[in-house]
């Protein structure tokens, strides 16, 4: 073979090659939508479950009766942190309060007036309104304001003594990863009313990361979080979304009830490390980390070294290998 024919056979060769390495670089995995989960995130076992405070909630006062089931208007993924507008009614008990005051299924309760109260108050979460029915008595006359298809009218609800404990709501974990790391679930109603809110308000810390800044700042686990910036929280929700809505390197004012005993912190606020997980300029160097795994290698492969935090492994020229990494003993000290 002459030496244009060796050059004509190198050219096509590297053109091959650079071709072949930008195709793969193409059809490289898409990026992350997601953030992955916190790694180091703790939840005790025996917060995993809410305390079993039956019979305590069937000692507490059962205050007054509407008939309605409620839930909050949230109607959207992208509005699951966002204070909803309103209470939508899912049922309706037959013959009720409610159903007398001609409050249908599907209708969304914007406010109610209490006498002796000042002004209409706005409704957001269930636990409001369970807050309403545990505090007005029997016989009040309530004036409520619904939005029904879009046209909004007034009520009068006339609420009678509640015979049996409302029914027990199931728990629900919310978890927030991007700036605290935590994990919070409802209040029960046992803890709510004790920390002088309505059934399914309050948050409870049943989870916290390794290196969140709620640790440093002084929050345990089984801390109720009552209050965050002055706002009563009326669901979990409420404090995850004072969270996202608080500027870079802030910090929240959270009012606590710690075994009863009222407590306030300031709470700073972190973010997401980001870190390096590749380099490649194709054919002549590459670097790759993921976890605690690294790999760099220098032309084709010809130098490559692998490391994790037990191991390590170096190749030269693809046929000679260096390996080590930590034993199965400890070193022996010398006292």
């Amino acid at each position: 073979m002459n030496r244009g024919a060796i050059r004509d056979f190198a050219a096509r060769a590297w053109l091959a090659a650079s071709t072949a390495s930008a195709s793969l670089a193409c059809t490289a995995a898409a990026l992350p939508r997601e953030p992955p989960p916190l790694l180091a995130m703790e939840e005790p076992l025996e917060l995993v479950k809410p305390p079993d405070d039956e019979a305590a909630r069937a000692l507490l006062p059962r205050g007054s009766f509407t008939g309605l089931t409620l839930g909050d208007a949230r109607a959207s993924l992208d509005a699951m942190l966002a204070e909803p507008e309103g209470l939508a009614v899912v049922s309706v008990v037959e013959n009720s309060p409610a159903d007398a005051a001609g409050i249908e299924p599907g209708d969304l309760i914007l406010e109610a007036t209490i006498p002796g109260k000042d002004g209409p108050l706005p409704l957001h979460w269930p636990s409001e309104w369970r807050r309403i029915e545990l505090e007005t008595e029997p016989g009040t006359a309530l004036r409520v304001t619904i939005d029904r298809a879009g046209a909004e009218r007034a009520l009068e609800l006339i609420p009678v003594a509640r015979v049996h404990p409302a029914e027990r709501q199931p728990s629900e974990r919310i978890r927030e990863e991007a700036r605290v790391g935590v994990v919070l679930r409802p209040a029960t109603e046992v803890e709510a009313r004790a920390a002088g809110l309505g059934p399914g308000g309050g948050a409870v810390v049943v989870g916290l990361t390794r290196e969140s800044p709620w640790r440093e700042a002084g929050v345990v686990f089984g801390d109720l979080i009552r209050a965050v910036d002055g706002q009563e929280v009326a669901h979990p929700a409420v404090v995850l979304e004072r969270i996202r809505a608080a500027p870079e390197h802030g910090e929240l004012e959270l009012d606590l009830l710690r075994g009863g005993a009222p407590l306030r912190l300031q709470a700073p606020l972190s973010q997401r490390e980001t870190e390096l997980h590749k380099i490649s300029i194709p054919l002549l160097f590459r670097y790759e980390k993921e976890r605690d795994h690294r790999t760099t290698s220098f032309l084709l492969g010809l130098f490559k070294y692998e490391s994790t935090r037990a191991a390590w492994r170096l190749r030269l020229l693809w046929l000679i290998g260096f390996s080590g990494g930590d034993a199965d003993r400890l070193e022996s000290v010398e006292r």
